[in-house]
């Protein structure tokens, strides 16, 4: 997702800067506190409008989570 090519939907924009977020998916990894959904962020660095993008998780790194909590 580097070389994005993104224009801003609100003030048409286009620098960025881009993040990510992890968050549960259900009501047993709510139970047991493990984020198995991830997000990239996509945020204009003018008005700080930002999107977000479901992005692919591994098993290794859910399961990594799960031990580290």
């Amino acid at each position: 997702m580097e070389n994005l090519n993104y224009t801003c939907p609100k003030c048409h924009h286009n620098t960025y800067k881009i993040g990510q977020m992890r968050a549960t998916g259900g009501t047993l990894s709510k139970i047991f506190d493990v984020q198995n959904q991830k997000f990239t962020a996509v945020t204009c660095e003018r008005c700080t409008y930002t999107e977000f993008y479901k992005a692919k998780t591994s098993a290794l790194s859910n399961i990594f989570d799960f031990f580290t909590n």
